[in-house]
């Protein structure tokens, strides 16, 4: 769950995306509904403690005037808040959520007898552009994602050492593309760089999509990024090649979800998942482009 940045200032004026998750994964905060006469989507009810929770998490910025909570949603087994750091405190934010937690516990203590959370909390410092304002929706969100995981798991679950000729992959999404009959490996040169070229490619690829073939890449070049991305825009089946691989509990996020229930999308992954951040190197690209050929001739 821990996730922090190195010489970043906790105390500094700043913005927080939090994560804490209740032990073991109980479902002690809240239960999924779906839509109804009230709600015009799936929505979570929370439980009495789920209430006093979100109460404890609004008296944040009662106890700390220069930090404002401004988005909370309880989750049946999760809650997600951004917290927004006014100004620079004396109180570092690993300090705020350890209060936060203290009394959250202490009121599941007095309810059920067990301990609320798991250790640790995950931040994500939310300082790039438009980064806000899409963990906001992604908050507000949340709820309709769970109740379409729940009714489409395939599409969702991270299975493991699926073969695809000589290969040993992990993938996401709708594993039934693989069985696709007719599947196509882009393949751009990074020499085509004019808007001129890359349209063209685009507009030979895509022909090719509408006609019903699925697309697959890891979308290495310009051209490659152009035409997975115009194909992926126009809700065509693609298949995605990554360099890195799953965390156990990894999701895809924003439009990929989505991509995903509706079928339209996988995910492949030939190495291991990795936290560290790298530069794809020649070999890699080499290697990927050709699982993608591999992929298109089963």
């Amino acid at each position: 769950m821990k996730r922090r940045r190195n010489n970043h200032d906790y105390r500094s004026r700043c913005i927080y995306m939090i994560t804490i998750v209740a032990e073991n994964r109980r479902p002690l905060l809240g239960s999924l509904k779906g839509e109804d006469a009230s709600h015009h989507e799936p929505w979570i009810m929370n439980t009495t403690l789920g209430d006093k929770i979100t109460t404890c998490w609004a008296a944040i910025s009662s106890k700390y005037p220069e930090i404002k909570s401004l988005a909370f949603q309880v989750m049946p087994d999760h809650i997600h808040g951004i917290l927004f750091f006014t100004q620079e405190t004396k109180i570092h934010l690993g300090q705020v959520v350890a209060g936060f937690k203290k009394e959250s516990n202490d009121l599941a203590l007095e309810q059920s007898g067990t301990k609320l959370w798991e250790a640790g909390f995950n931040d994500v410092i939310l300082s790039g552009k438009n980064q806000l304002q899409h963990m906001m929706e992604y908050i507000h969100d949340n709820p309709r994602r769970l109740w379409i995981k729940l009714h489409n798991p395939n599409f969702f679950t991270i299975k493991n050492n699926v073969t695809v000729g000589e290969w040993e992959v992990a993938t996401v999404g709708n594993q039934f593309l693989l069985n696709h009959p007719v599947k196509i490996a882009v393949r751009c040169s990074r020499s085509i760089n004019t808007q001129e070229a890359i349209n063209k490619e685009v507009s030979h690829y895509m022909e090719l999509a509408r006609n019903g073939a699925v697309l697959v890449s890891p979308a290495i070049s310009k051209a490659e990024k152009a035409v997975m991305r115009a194909a992926f825009d126009a809700n065509l089946k693609t298949i995605v090649l990554l360099e890195n691989g799953f965390s156990p509990l990894w999701k895809p996020g924003g439009k990929q979800f989505d991509a995903c229930a509706q079928g339209r999308l996988l995910l492949v992954a030939p190495w291991p998942h990795h936290n560290h951040r790298t530069t794809i190197f020649r070999n890699q690209c080499l290697m990927l482009n050709q699982l993608a050929s591999t992929i298109a001739s089963i």
